[in-house]
């Protein structure tokens, strides 16, 4: 007597192909051996994944329309494939559709985007200031010149990979703690493209691609700094099959300078002055990276490490127009050798002075007493 298959999943003869999949699935959610361990629903998740089987497939659905059983006509390997198909298909209801008979797959074809490439170049301050053009030499994948990319010899053409039928994976039988699991991994022989090349290219082998090396003009912008990377579109590998190049990526590593440190788009440098000089002020010029000599004005009575700014003297904004700061650190330099001249005259000096360094003297005097007063104030309060 033939099964009921309609009633096992509990759809009419009339159920649409999306309503058998819809009951089948909400019954293996429920049934699956993971979720309800129970002996009896491991029996009937077989029976409804047998069924799910038979009425998903075209052929077996007509004959039990006409009263007859697939799987009895088709003995135990019938029944056997209906049981690894329906379980592909809990796998598509879990796991959206990853594994098993219930999932539609495409070959990914011979044709692939090529990979992305990264270079590292060396620039001065000087050049990451004003940009640069490098030429720059890189080992990469090219289209292959003899065949265009098609990886095919002269006329010849791909054919469907007689391993997998064209479909780009091979299928298995596994054992695993969900009882046999059928399981896909890329065809050996066509490495997933779905077809091979019979008569490949004698050049690229079929790759469609060959290494070479070539130069490339990299157009570096002003305003770069240290480890940015500059993309140049489709300048990477070609991919295989004669796919869309790859970007390649131009990092920047910026070298030290000799005078000035930068900070962002600001730089710095140290300024040493004469004692003299920052006491009466002065000018001093400053050999910048891209205005070339500037003057610096230094007011009179500037202290040791004061900064001085010019303003927008210092590295362009990447793309932008704006230019940063340059801080000049002022270092006091005292002399350390006078000729009796130059003694006479600061002894003369600190003598007009003297008035001046007592009061700064008893002042600190003032301060001192008045902290330790607080500090003993303090202790004895204890």
């Amino acid at each position: 007597m033939a099964r009921d298959y309609y009633g096992l999943l509990g759809v009419a003869k009339n159920a649409t192909d999306q309503e058998i999949k819809r009951a089948y699935r909400k019954l293996a959610r429920e049934l699956h051996p993971d979720v309800n361990p129970d002996e009896v629903a491991q029996a009937k998740f077989k029976e409804v994944s047998a069924a799910y089987e038979v009425l998903s497939d075209p052929e077996r659905r007509r004959i039990v329309d006409m009263g007859g059983d697939p799987l009895e006509s088709g003995g135990g390997a019938g029944y056997s494939g209906a049981g690894f198909g329906g379980l592909g298909d809990v796998f598509e209801a879990f796991f959206g559709g990853m594994s098993g008979t219930g999932a539609t797959r495409k070959p990914r074809g011979r044709v692939q985007p090529g990979a992305d490439s990264l270079l590292r170049t060396r620039l001065s301050l000087a050049e990451c200031a004003v940009g640069v053009t490098k030429h720059l030499t890189v080992d990469t994948a090219i289209l292959c010149d003899v065949c265009t990319g098609s990886g095919t010899n002269g006329n010849s053409k791909p054919v469907r990979c007689e391993t997998c039928g064209g479909a780009g994976e091979v299928q298995s039988v596994q054992r695993s703690f969900l009882g046999q699991v059928l399981t896909s991994r890329p065809c050996p022989t066509c490495r997933g493209a779905g077809e091979t090349i019979p008569d490949p290219c004698h050049k690229c082998g079929g790759d469609g691609r060959v290494r070479a090396r070539r130069e490339i003009a990299a157009p570096i912008p002003a305003g770069v700094a240290n480890g940015m990377r500059v993309r140049l579109a489709a300048q990477g590998e070609v991919g295989p099959g004669g796919g869309h190049a790859g970007d390649l990526y131009v990092e920047i590593v910026e070298q030290p300078h000799d005078v000035f440190v930068r900070d962002g788009d600001d730089l710095h440098c140290t300024v040493r002055l004469p004692m003299v000089d920052a006491a009466l002020g002065t000018t001093v010029v400053i050999d910048t990276i891209l205005d070339g000599p500037t003057e610096l004005t230094i007011p009179a009575g500037t202290q040791p490490g004061e900064i001085s700014v010019l303003r927008g003297h210092g590295m362009p904004r990447l793309r932008s127009g704006a230019r940063g700061d340059l801080l000049a650190h002022l270092d006091i330099v005292v002399p350390t050798k006078l000729d009796a001249k130059q003694t006479d005259l600061l002894r003369k000096y600190k003598g007009t002075r003297e008035r001046e360094r007592a009061e700064v003297m008893s002042a600190q005097s003032e301060h001192n007493s008045g902290l330790f007063a607080r500090l003993r104030a303090s202790f004895s309060g204890r």
